[in-house]
C-alpha cells in the first residue's frame, strides 16, 4: 500500500502535521468507519468518516464521527439549503477521484464545500481517511478545518 496519496500530499503542502496509520480494511464491514476504529484500537468518536452528499442538488463533503449518523436537516442548514441527501457511491467516486471506503476530504479531484462536526473539534487528535482504503491520517481537527477551509457545524442526529 502506498502511503503517498493526493490527501497526504495536500496536507504536506499545507504544512499540516499528521501521522499515517494503516489497518486491514474489511470490504465486507457493515460500517467502514467503525471497522477502522476497531482496527486502530481507537474510540469511534475520534475516527471520523467522510461522506459525500448533496444540498439542494449541489455536492458537499461531510466529516463526522464514525459512530454517528448525519442529520439531513442539519446538513442542509449548515450549507444554507433546504434539503440534503447522500450522494450515490458512483457519483462520489467520480467527483472525488477516490474509491468508496477510501474517500478523503483532502485532495479531492473537485473541491466542494466541506463541513466538520463541531464536536470533533474538541478532540486533541482525530483520524480521517488518507485517500486509500486502510489508510488513516491522525491530526489536529482544527488543522483539518483550516486545510479544508471547512465550516464547523452540528451535523449529527
Amino acid at each position: 500500500m502506498s502511503k503517498t496519496t493526493r490527501a497526504t500530499q495536500l496536507l504536506s503542502q499545507a504544512g499540516v502535521a499528521f501521522t499515517i496509520h494503516t489497518y486491514d480494511y474489511d470490504p465486507g464491514a457493515e460500517r467502514v468507519g467503525l471497522q477502522a476504529a476497531e482496527a486502530l484500537g481507537e474510540a469511534p468518536h475520534r475516527v471520523l468518516k467522510t461522506l459525500m452528499a448533496e444540498v439542494d442538488g449541489k455536492p458537499v463533503c461531510v466529516v463526522v464521527p464514525s459512530d454517528r449518523e448525519v442529520s439531513m436537516k442539519k446538513l442542509a442548514s449548515a450549507f444554507g439549503g433546504k434539503s440534503a441527501n447522500m450522494m450515490k457511491p458512483a457519483d462520489a467516486e467520480r467527483l472525488t477521484g477516490y474509491h468508496v471506503g477510501g474517500i478523503s476530504p483532502f485532495g479531492q479531484k473537485k473541491t466542494v464545500p466541506t463541513a466538520i462536526e463541531e464536536a470533533a473539534l474538541a478532540e486533541p487528535l482525530v483520524y480521517i481517511n488518507g485517500g486509500q482504503r486502510g489508510l488513516q491520517v491522525r491530526l489536529d481537527p482544527k488543522e483539518a478545518l483550516k486545510a479544508l477551509k471547512a465550516v464547523a457545524a452540528s451535523l449529527v442526529a
